[in-house]
């Protein structure tokens, strides 16, 4: 059997993410809970975005076979990156920010919804067990420290 840790690891952010999505959907003008809630979240998106593409992307890059499915993740990150730096900006207390984060929400959530079901599997036959550990050791240094570097790093365009 795999180490299939990379995959847990992932989706083990994915539900908590998941998770602050539903409860900032359940907020209401700028309130403090909104922020906090907002800010938990920009950072952890920007965060697992990054470590996920410097560990389990950066493999699937180099291979031809999952090449395309890394590509097409890394241009929803993003997406994902925009809609933060679009919200950053917004007025929390407006309609328009909570119509911007609803439109964020499903493409997040259709984004790993489709990693979940449809690459995790794919890129687990491919990878190897040796890999896929050392993915997973990668992952899980990096995470720490990207959450970090989100504190102090805003989203959108003006990120380089």
């Amino acid at each position: 059997m795999a180490d299939v840790r990379i995959f847990s690891d992932l989706k083990e952010d994915h539900d908590r993410q998941r998770k602050l999505l539903d409860q900032l959907a359940e907020t209401h003008g700028d309130s403090e809970e909104r922020r906090s809630l907002f800010e938990t979240l920009r950072r952890e998106l920007q965060a697992h975005a990054a470590a996920e593409e410097e560990s389990l992307y950066a493999t699937m890059l180099a291979d031809p076979d999952l090449r395309d499915d890394a590509r097409h993740s890394v241009s929803e990150h993003k997406e994902i990156d925009d809609f933060l730096g679009e919200l950053v900006e917004m007025d929390m207390s407006s309609s328009g920010w909570l119509t911007k984060f609803k439109e964020m929400k499903h493409r997040y959530e259709h984004h790993i919804d489709e990693e979940e079901e449809e690459m995790f599997p794919e890129a687990a036959k491919k990878l190897s067990d040796k890999t896929e550990a050392e993915l997973a050791r990668i992952f899980e240094a990096r995470k720490p420290r990207e959450l970090d570097r989100a504190k102090e790093e805003a989203p959108g365009d003006a990120r380089e």
